[in-house]
């Protein structure tokens, strides 16, 4: 019976890499030098994973490398580089950074959620906890019907 089970568990595990993303080529990010042109980027680097907010003064290229231990488990990041092309008013290079884990935060690409403020109660948290208004905890159990 051990035997049997361990071989069945055996076939879980995978230790499988993702990476995701864009891979920094050296001779690629040789081609544009600080004073080139926006188009001039696009042409050696390609596409960014994302541009900054407002303006498109920032150029991100974005790579992950993620570790999954057996098919089942969430994968977990190991590795993350951001390259960073900042832009003056004119639309050349400015600035060329390179950030890592270590730099900062997290860069998720992935979950496509946007955060909200507030506090987003369960039905349940909203009993415990107790509402002002009762017609608000059947409006809740109800999907928001009155």
């Amino acid at each position: 019976m051990a035997v049997v089970s361990t071989i069945a568990l055996g076939g879980c595990t995978t230790s499988e890499v993702l990476n995701q993303g864009y891979v920094v080529d050296q001779t690629a990010l040789d081609l544009t030098p600080v004073g080139s042109s926006r188009e001039q980027v696009l042409l050696s680097l390609g596409t960014p994973s994302t541009t900054a907010t407002f303006d498109n003064e920032v150029f991100y290229y974005v790579s992950q490398k993620r570790v999954r231990g057996a098919m089942f488990m969430k994968p977990k990041l190991v590795d993350q580089t951001v390259l960073a092309v900042y832009f003056d008013e004119d639309g050349t290079v400015k600035q060329i950074a390179n950030y890592t884990l270590k730099d900062g935060r997290v860069f998720d690409m992935i979950s496509r959620t946007t955060p909200t403020g507030g506090v987003d109660k369960s039905f349940l948290a909203q009993v415990i906890t107790g509402a002002s208004d009762p017609s608000a905890i059947g409006r809740s159990a109800l999907g928001g019907i009155n």
